[in-house]
């Protein structure tokens, strides 16, 4: 049987002969095209080429390329797995023409590919051409149909449709007829039975296109008229699943070695064989070999999975995969991951993106895995209660209030609710659903107790000012105000016609200050944003409120915001020198004594790293790099390289800050220093993981910095003084620590004393049943590691055996099972069976291992001497 590999290397090998050039895969992830998320065509990478927009660097082309179809027309995700035929990422062979040869040579090497090269049987092969179409003015394609007589019979020439044979691009722009290649891969009795040509283009899965040769030679005009085009082209494409698929005579493609080494590593990873039947377990399989391919390749071509976007559309498949495998394979931990290693190896020498990054995607996977497994057993609990209740009710349609509370309550995606929803033949209430989100918002601005009064409007003026940019004070006056209660205290909000109080913004806090109502001084204790409007809460209202005000913003707040904003931005930057240009921000809080910064990064930030990060900050701080803040149309902005914030709303003109022109530039509303030097120092505190993919840095700077250094320094001396200051203080403290491990080693040779004492006591309790030792105890008062010790010593010199002990550890119900290897080969008990069907059960929560060892905890202790009943019960019945 030829391999896969070979197979596409006869494909290349084969167009290089005819002149062609080949190119490597487009990432699957497509970035400068707005009407696509995926490559999800062999041509999208050529659209420039066919729309006249660049030339193209050779006449001939040929490659496979990546291809994804889980979103918009090309939606193939709920049928990949419960057919064995549709994948979400496959791969397209293709061979290109630019105005260079046409349709007599594409057809005649498509014909010499497939019958003289790959050797398939020409008896059981069907080809389309496009009938032609009187409403467009469209002839028939006589000419492919002159070509494909001299290769193949006529009553195999099929006239196709304009739905099947003649593609389009868009509304507009270069089409044109095309020829499909079908076969049939029945075997004789089914072909003597029905002749293949009433199957073809009728979804009979066994007979199915595998080559589409597309002649390019007419141009869509807007009015829905076709020009000729100056230049015809050739574009190809053929499903290399299915061809394999076919070379291999396989009735599925799952059954090809493309997918088979990854069914295989499942098989070994869950215990389970695959059947390769329409089974859940089966299907569950075909996810697994499917989905890792597509998650694992736009990982490695720069999608981490999110919430947006073509991120959530790599979540939701991530996710559909641990679904089945959690559902139907009985398997509770992460295993996408696992299996990245064999897909890695098996694209290395065509795809070598992914061998090349396979440590971080798989850290990637794992942690998606890791997330929503977590989540994922209580939401398929409840999900199947709802379906059950509905169903009985003869409904097909979930509510949308249930919905929100598997979203709400159990941390459920909704896409994962709809999907499960149509497996059982129904639907989400979408509307309900909304309308139970746009409720727990409005319950959230309740929680927050404010509870806001009528507006006394002073002057009509529609908006307030900011003017804090250029002043920290100014004359200005009030235009309403209004009382508000918050946590049941009354307060007041003011807005003023000019204010330098900066408002809550783009993670920035509020300022504080006063406003003086001629000699009266009002607190401004916060200040945030409602709209245009910028709302000042302080706690009373001055005796005169239309009186002129003078604000003061409190300037050494402000100050040291802004230093720990700039900081913000020369680590932002930092990162993504350091660690990669996937960094990007998901979050910040920037206040006066410290910053926090979050960011999609895969994993935890070396030490090492960290360390390179603060050093670089604190070079650009040294450097005293003057701030440059510009005013600029958001198009000119973006073309400057300034970065701008997912989520962040921006008018025409944008406010850019640059720092260093090749170092930092973000689109940003906050208060930044004059120059990179007024930030004095930078420092690290702590580096934490917050979500799957998110880690967080929290940071200072400035005067921050400063008390941060010496209060760590105060600490060292208080360790010093307890230490009777030592002249070389690690040293003391590895005096410390070899010491107490010693009296670890001491203590632990009193465990095995004991373990030792225990076991010659227990040995007095062993039982034989039918040749078999059994001991079934309670050991109180001993941890798990301590339970397994003695299982482990009792078991020596015994031949066939079963032993159970249990206690009760910090008031949870342990158990470790140990079998011997005879027994658990003669079937008579594995310890990991016994742990999971009878054991945990009993105790009220889970456990689980290996055939001769495993181990359960639970909550009722109460159940123990139970357990040593029932294993001592199956014991015997198994003997009988």
């Amino acid at each position: 049987m030829q391999s896969s590999e070979n197979i596409r290397q006869q494909f290349f090998d084969f167009f290089i002969s005819k002149g062609h050039h080949i190119v490597p895969s487009a990432p699957i992830v497509v970035k400068n095209d707005p009407t696509l998320l995926f490559n999800n065509a062999g041509m999208n990478q050529f659209k420039d080429y066919f729309l006249g927009n660049k030339k193209s660097p050779y006449p001939r082309i040929a490659d496979t390329q990546k291809c994804l179809r889980v979103s918009g027309k090309h939606n193939d995700l709920e049928e990949v797995g419960v057919d064995t035929y549709h994948h979400t990422m496959f791969e397209m062979l293709g061979n290109w023409s630019f105005g260079d040869y046409f349709k007599k040579e594409a057809i005649a090497w498509s014909w010499e590919l497939l019958t003289k090269v790959y050797q398939l049987d020409p008896d059981r092969l069907y080809v389309t051409v496009f009938e032609g179409d009187e409403k467009e003015n469209l002839p028939k394609d006589e000419e492919a149909v002159a070509e494909w007589k001299k290769w193949i019979a006529e009553d195999r020439i099929l006239w196709g449709s304009k739905k099947d044979n003649f593609w389009e691009m868009g509304d507009t722009g270069p089409c044109g007829p095309c020829t499909e290649i079908h076969v049939d891969c029945r075997d004789a009795a089914e072909r003597l039975l029905t002749d293949g040509k009433t199957l073809v283009n009728n979804d009979h899965p066994e007979v199915i296109e595998i080559w589409n040769n597309v002649f390019i030679q007419y141009n869509r005009m807007k009015n829905g008229s076709l020009d000729p085009l100056p230049e015809k082209h050739v574009d190809t494409g053929m499903g290399f699943e299915r061809l394999v698929r076919v070379i291999q005579q396989k009735k599925s493609n799952y059954d090809t070695d493309i997918f088979q080494s990854t069914i295989a590593e499942t098989e070994k990873l869950t215990g389970k064989k695959y059947s390769g039947g329409m089974d859940k377990e089966a299907i569950a399989f075909r996810v697994m070999a499917d989905h890792i391919r597509a998650i694992s390749f736009t990982i490695a071509d720069g999608q981490l999975p999110s919430n947006n976007g073509a991120g959530y559309v790599i979540r939701r498949i991530l996710r559909r995969a641990v679904r089945y495998y959690f559902s139907y394979l009985d398997f509770k931990e992460p295993l996408l991951y696992k299996l990245l290693p064999v897909v890695a190896r098996q694209f290395e020498h065509v795809f070598p993106e992914l061998k090349v990054q396979e440590a971080f995607v798989a850290r990637v996977i794992r942690e998606e895995e890791d997330a929503f497994l977590r989540t994922l057993e209580k939401g398929l609990k409840k999900i199947d209660e709802l379906v059950h209740a509905f169903k009985t009710k003869n409904s097909t349609v979930l509510p949308g209030f249930e919905c929100f509370e598997l979203f709400d309550t159990y941390g459920f995606p909704i896409d994962l609710t709809r999907l499960i929803a149509a497996e059982n033949n129904m639907q989400v209430d979408e509307p309900g659903f909304e309308k139970n989100m746009l409720a727990q918002k409005n319950r959230s601005r309740a929680a927050t107790a404010i509870d806001t009064g009528d507006w006394i409007i002073l002057d009509d003026k529609a908006d307030s000012v900011f003017v804090g940019y250029d002043t920290l004070s100014n004359q200005t006056r009030v235009l309403k105000y209004r009382g508000i209660t918050i946590k049941n205290k009354p307060s007041f909000q003011i807005v003023l016609a000019e204010t330098p109080f900066y408002a809550e913004s783009g993670g920035q806090v509020g300022d504080t200050g006063t406003l003086d109502f001629a000699g009266e001084t009002i607190q401004v204790l916060d200040v945030k944003k409602e709209n245009n409007l910028v709302l000042h809460f302080v706690n009373q209202l001055p005796n005169h409120i239309d009186a002129p005000v003078t604000t003061q913003v409190h300037d050494r707040k402000r100050k040291e915001t802004a230093h720990h904003h700039s900081a913000t931005h020369l680590l932002h930057a930092a990162l993504r020198k350091v660690l990669g240009t996937h960094i990007a921000q998901q979050g910040s809080l920037v206040t006066e004594d410290r910053l926090r910064f979050d960011f999609s990064h895969f994993e935890k930030i070396s030490k090492e790293k960290l360390l390179e990060i603060e050093h670089l900050v604190n070079e650009k701080i040294r450097e005293n790099i003057p701030v440059k803040i510009m005013n600029l149309p958001k198009e000119e902005a973006l073309k400057l390289g300034a970065m701008a914030l997912f989520g962040e709303k921006y008018g025409e003109i944008v406010r850019v800050v640059e720092m260093d022109p090749g170092f930092s530039i973000e689109l940003c509303g906050g208060t930044h220093v004059r120059a990179s030097g007024e930030l004095g120092f930078f420092r690290i505190l702590h580096e934490s993981g917050i979500a799957a993919g998110v880690r967080r840095i929290e940071a200072v700077c400035g005067l921050a910095a400063e008390k941060q250094v010496q209060a760590q320094m105060a600490e060292l001396d208080t360790v010093r003084s307890l230490l009777k200051n030592p002249a070389h203080l690690s040293k003391a403290v590895e005096q410390l620590q070899l010491e107490n491990a010693e009296q670890e080693k001491q203590i632990e040779q009193y465990r095995e004393k004991e373990i030792r004492q225990l076991s010659t006591t227990l040995q007095a309790q062993v039982e034989e049943i039918q040749g078999i030792s059994f001991l079934g105890q309670i050991v109180d008062g001993q941890s798990m590691d301590q339970l397994k010790k003695l299982a482990l010593r009792l078991k020596e010199g015994w031949e066939k055996y079963v032993l159970v002990l249990a206690g009760a550890i910090e008031g949870k119900a342990q158990v470790v099972v140990l079998i011997d290897a005879l027994s658990v080969k003669e079937k008579l008990l594995a310890a990991n069976e016994l742990v999971k069907k009878h054991i945990a059960p009993l105790i009220r929560g889970g456990g689980g291992g290996q055939p001769t060892l495993a181990t359960a905890g639970g909550q009722d202790t109460t159940k123990l001497p139970d357990v040593l009943q029932v294993v001592k019960g199956l014991l015997s019945e198994e003997k009988k």
